[in-house]
Order: structure tokens, then sequence, then C-alpha cells
């Protein structure tokens, strides 16, 4: 006999069954939006700054300056942007940045932004031992409720990755929701090994994310291989769909990636044409899902 393990299409049925089952979309959260509105727009940004490079061991001074040109540059161009227009956005912010920047969190709360848990040092909740997860995860709530003076309601894991302790941490926290997941366009109550959760996820996507557009790296195959007006095409169609359905249109973004002059305006232009409509409602990730909790 031999104790290797088996592949994949050799699992039994109720382990291929499990896994899927792990984390799951449950019951979709679409009630009518509020005032009669007939789309959500939730404009998000991960306020990583230098926490890539910090989770990754601070090797590059370089790459380190380029999360600071985040915080000098791009935070205040978008927080600026925002209030021009009168939008109120979610901000995911790791511990770390946090703590350098404490002033920055501040401001960004005192603007009527939301502020959500984004992880310790952006670290990577799979390759943790669940232990540590928790820990980070916990002491992450903890330090941004000691800089704020209010506790987040929400999360998005640091890349978006996912544990299978994951979302038995979020229960715990007692977490209104999440936002790390992709199984639909709109909110959905997750489950858990099949089980409800009442925790509601509010969808991401990578086709609706700054990063994968614009990534640099200069000793690796990475380069923005696509302009920003092809950018903005791709964000507007998503949109002008989510408006066609009268769904939710979410966008996740950095400052240190989309605050530049050259990109900044994709942002403008989005909530120009959403605001041409007259019926889009311009709200946070925690007021979205509270809204559509209610269908729970």
């Amino acid at each position: 006999m031999t104790n290797e393990p088996l592949a994949p299409w050799q699992w039994p049925e109720d382990r291929w069954r499990n896994r899927v089952n792990k984390v799951r979309a449950g019951k979709s959260l679409t009630p009518p939006w509020p005032d009669n509105k007939r789309c959500a727009f939730a404009l998000s940004f991960d306020v990583d700054h230098e926490s890539n490079e910090l989770r990754d061991g601070a090797k590059s001074l370089s790459r380190l300056s380029w999360g600071q040109y985040g915080q000098r540059r791009g935070l205040p161009r978008v927080v600026a942007l925002l209030e021009k227009h009168g939008v109120t956005a979610t901000f995911f912010v790791p511990a770390v940045i946090a703590q350098l920047y404490p002033d920055d969190q501040r401001a960004v709360r005192d603007a009527g932004h939301e502020i959500g848990i984004h992880g310790w040092i952006h670290e990577l909740n799979s390759i943790l031992p669940p232990d540590d997860e928790r820990d980070v995860m916990m002491r992450s709530a903890d330090m941004l409720e000691k800089i704020l003076g209010v506790r987040a309601v929400g999360m998005r894991t640091p890349s978006w990755d996912f544990s299978d302790a994951t979302l038995s941490i979020i229960r715990e926290m007692g977490l209104l929701y999440d936002s790390s997941l992709m199984a639909d366009d709109d909110c959905y109550e997750l489950l858990e090994d099949g089980e409800r959760t009442g925790v509601v996820e509010l969808p991401v996507e990578w086709i609706r994310d700054d990063a994968p557009y614009f990534w640099m790296s200069r000793f690796e195959a990475l380069r923005p291989h696509i302009g920003p007006k092809d950018v903005l095409d791709i964000f507007m169609r998503e949109f002008e769909q989510a408006y066609e359905e009268g769904g939710m249109f979410q966008l996740t973004m950095h400052p240190h990636i989309i605050g530049y002059r050259s990109r900044i305006w994709i942002v403008e232009e989005l909530i120009r044409a959403a605001k041409s409509k007259g019926d889009v409602w311009f709200a946070t990730h925690e007021q979205i899902v509270r809204h559509a909790a209610t269908a729970l």
C-alpha cells in the first residue's frame, strides 16, 4: 500500500463536495435600493502603501518609496476628489499602515468615509496557522479601534486571500460583512459547510480592480499593458450593466496605483457618469451591507 495523497481526480465524491461547500454563496441579497434608486455605487480603496513590501521582508527601498507615494500623493488626491463630488467610500487599511499614518486615517474618518480591516501587515491568510491568523485579525481590529475610536464592522482580507479558518474567525469577531470573495455581482449571505452564517459578502472582482491593469514590477513580467482609457472603458461597461440590471457597481482601487495624475481622472469620470443618471445611490460598503442584510 502507498501513503501518497490522492490526486484530485481520485477524490471520492464527499471530498470534492465538502471542499466546494467549505465557503459558499448562499441567499442573494438584492432588496430594492433606498429612495427608489436604480443602482448602488460602491467605491473602495485598499490603503496598502508600504505594507506589500513590508510583508515580503522590506527588501526594496524603491518599492517602499512607491508605497509612500500612496500616502503623500495618492490618498490626498483620492480624498480631495471624493470631497469635490460629495461621495463617500470605504477604505480598507492594514493595521501597520494605520500606525504609520494615524492622522490620515482619522482625517478619512472625519470626512465621513468608512474604514475597514485589511489585515496587520498585508499578510496572506492562507499560509498562516489558524491560531496565528486569528491573532492577527483580532489585533488588526483592536488597533484600528484604538486609532479611530470606532470598531470596524467589515473586512477585506489582504490580496483577497481566504483560508479555511477565515470565515469562522470573521464570525467569532462579530463582523457584519466581508469583501474578499467573488461568487456574484451583488451581495449574498455566506454559507460555511452548508450552514447559514448571517455574514454578508460584498463581492469583489479582479476585473473591477486597478492593480491587474497597472501593477508594475521592473524585474518580473509585470507591466502595465492596458492604457487608462481602456481601463475606464472596462469599468464603465461594468457600471452600465449594473445600472441596467438594477444591481450594484463595486470598484477596488489603491492610492499608490490609481492616485497618479494620469489615472485619477478615471474615478472622476465614473462618478460623473453615475451622477448623470440621477438615480444612483452612492454609499459605503457598510451602508450597502446594512441595507442588503434586511433581506436575510
